[in-house]
């Protein structure tokens, strides 16, 4: 007999919780019922997937592997539950979409009441993350789409660009330049650039956009957040490029920082929405798409 995809889905809750009692009580269903499906799972697959001989339940090499598949099945079954619905309700029940922390807290708050009032059926799922987490939670199917900033290296996904971020110079208010309106980053000689720690992509991008033209920061120095970059600079430890979408929604209250433009070539970050490559979902990732293209048009992104 061949597995049932429910026999499944109890042998990955059964790997998640590790513990009869909890993974059967996270399916709602008895502890008795979990373990009948699972030895019935067992039998029909002729080899013990779970080691029960210890006092923490372990999973055997064959149920690793069980595993690995066993999430590719479920992710395929609830992917043509959920695009055969897409199909005929666009943007309808659930969807998870991903977004990186330079992008969420900055325009998720104004964008999600225009998109409510519009899909109204729609069941929203976010998840912010850095986006090479995002792109692995994307590839597995964990997510729907994601909404991260490029220039990215992309494989096995589409992607649709939905607007553009410039980039501002940010000084204290004490700063020699912080009289300017605009600034060619070729005038900034050595002063110190203070950049997101590694796994940030913003970090590239800035240091794309410099072309090494502003000294890099110390190690130790380095911000987990914009929020955290932003103190930094304006405690004086150097200057920073910071998206302009992030500074419109205020990252830089209640500080004295100044704002400068960049003159010369456009330097910033493209937005886009990126989804698995043949997914299902990709209608609904679309329309999801279009739907932000049309509030940064109208925000004056870029």
């Amino acid at each position: 007999m061949l597995p049932t995809l429910r026999q499944l889905q109890y042998f990955k809750a059964l790997a998640e919780h590790l513990s009869f009692s909890k993974a059967a009580e996270a399916c709602h269903i008895t502890q008795s019922t979990l373990s009948a499906s699972i030895r019935q799972l067992e039998d029909n697959l002729e080899c013990a997937l779970v080691d029960r001989s210890g006092k923490q339940l372990v999973l055997t090499e064959t149920g690793e592997k069980v595993l690995a598949q066993s999430a590719a099945l479920l992710r395929d079954a609830e992917e043509l539950v959920q695009g055969v619905k897409a199909q005929h309700q666009p943007l309808t029940g659930r969807f998870r979409l991903g977004v990186i922390p330079s992008i969420s807290p900055f325009v998720l708050p104004r964008f999600l009441p225009g998109l409510r009032e519009a899909f109204p059926a729609l069941k929203l799922y976010l998840r912010e993350d850095l986006t090479r987490n995002l792109l692995s939670s994307l590839r597995e199917g964990r997510i729907d789409a994601a909404l991260i900033a490029f220039p990215y290296e992309l494989s096995g996904f589409d992607f649709e660009i939905v607007g553009e971020d410039a980039f501002l110079l940010a000084v204290p208010a004490e700063h020699p330049l912080a009289a300017r309106e605009e600034i060619a980053l070729e005038e900034l000689g050595n002063e110190r650039l203070l950049l997101l720690e590694d796994g940030h992509c913003l970090r590239n991008h800035v240091l794309a956009a410099t072309k090494g033209r502003l000294a890099g920061g110390e190690e130790d120095i380095q911000a987990t957040s914009l929020i955290t970059l932003v103190q930094m600079v304006d405690n004086g430890l150097g200057v920073t490029l910071l998206p302009k979408l992030a500074a419109e929604a205020g990252v830089t209250g209640g500080t004295g920082l100044r704002l400068i433009r960049l003159k010369g070539a456009r330097s910033g970050r493209q937005l886009g929405v990126v989804w698995r490559r043949k997914s299902s979902f990709e209608k609904n990732a679309r329309l999801m798409a279009g739907e932000l293209a049309m509030f940064l048009a109208g925000e004056g992104a870029g």
